[in-house]
């Protein structure tokens, strides 16, 4: 194995991946992050440019000391709002699954760096749908009525006894997903009677990237 899978972790509650690319050798699975949130601020950050653009001009003319000089903070709005849109939009993630050569290589990039984690097939005992305990929201805030809720999962377990995360979301794609992938890969699909009643993996550590 190369790669520390604890760097594949996610706060949220749903990654949501999708079939990118399916052959007799490769299966891709790719998510996309925040596209919602990267959008809402991208068109914020548009709109402000009316009034930043006519701010910044005055304040090439005439300085700090002119009339415009209490409204420098909008330019300085408009560049934070920008570079929040292009760090969710470079938010990607990507798991292949390559048959040929009997490995599956997991990517996770942003504009910030790009972490890779290679697994050899030997190296995998099983695949396991089952549920996380993930933070509620309030926990993200710091708030001492946080709890933690049971999500559907769907995890790589290695011989080494750790898990890997493949997806979270609706345990009814989660379990087509795994049987397909339980297929390609000619490994066991553990499959509980009640996966969100399951309490076999840690509770996702809200200091996790995701």
């Amino acid at each position: 194995m190369e790669g520390n899978p604890s760097d594949f972790e996610a706060i949220g509650s749903r990654l949501g991946f999708r079939v990118e690319e399916e052959s007799q050798n490769k299966i891709r699975l790719v998510w996309q992050g925040a596209r919602f949130p990267a959008f809402l601020c991208l068109g914020i950050a548009i709109a402000l440019l009316f009034v930043s653009l006519p701010i910044l001009e005055a304040l090439r003319q005439r300085g700090f000391e002119g009339p415009a000089a209490s409204l420098w903070y909008f330019p300085l709005m408009n560049l934070i709002l920008l570079g929040i849109a292009a760090f969710l939009l470079s938010v990607k993630r990507t798991i292949l699954f390559d048959r040929k050569k009997r490995q599956i290589i997991m990517h996770k990039r942003s504009i910030l760096r790009t972490t890779r984690l290679r697994i050899g097939y030997d190296e995998v005992t099983a695949l396991r749908l089952g549920a996380d305990q993930v933070y509620s929201g309030f926990a993200l805030a710091g708030s001492s009525a946080a709890e933690t809720y049971p999500v559907s999962s769907l995890r790589l377990i290695l011989k080494s006894g750790e898990s890997v995360l493949l997806d979270r979301g609706g345990i009814k794609r989660l379990k087509s997903l795994a049987e397909r992938l339980s297929n390609f890969v000619d490994k066991p699909l553990e499959t509980p009677e009640t996966p969100l009643d399951s309490t076999s993996f840690p509770r996702v550590n809200p200091m996790s990237s995701g």
